[in-house]
């Protein structure tokens, strides 16, 4: 692979990262906005679901929401920095 190659698939990767990451977030900011405005209503179809309490469906959506703001922040976040990091690494080297 060509220098130039590698620098667009990394280009590429980051971008893809950097997508992700902001879908994730967003998914993140709807799942709270939920959480606020129809906590309730989601409480109810839970609870006909499965026997749980309110205050572990409270718990669930807490852990829920910091578990995939960890997994974006570590999966999505930490690569596309690392990549854009490299990238500018490279371009001062040239």
């Amino acid at each position: 692979m060509h220098k130039d190659e590698l620098d667009n698939l990394l280009e590429s990767l980051s971008a893809i990262f950097g997508t992700c990451f902001l879908l994730t977030y967003a998914l993140l900011i709807f799942w709270f906005i939920f959480y606020l405005v129809g906590g309730d209503w989601g409480y109810k179809i839970t609870s006909k679901w499965f026997e749980v309490s309110r205050h572990d469906y409270d718990l669930m959506s807490y852990f829920g929401i910091a578990f995939v703001k960890i997994c974006n922040i570590l999966f999505f976040l930490f690569p596309y920095l690392s990549i854009r990091l490299l990238l500018r690494r490279k371009k001062t080297n040239r």
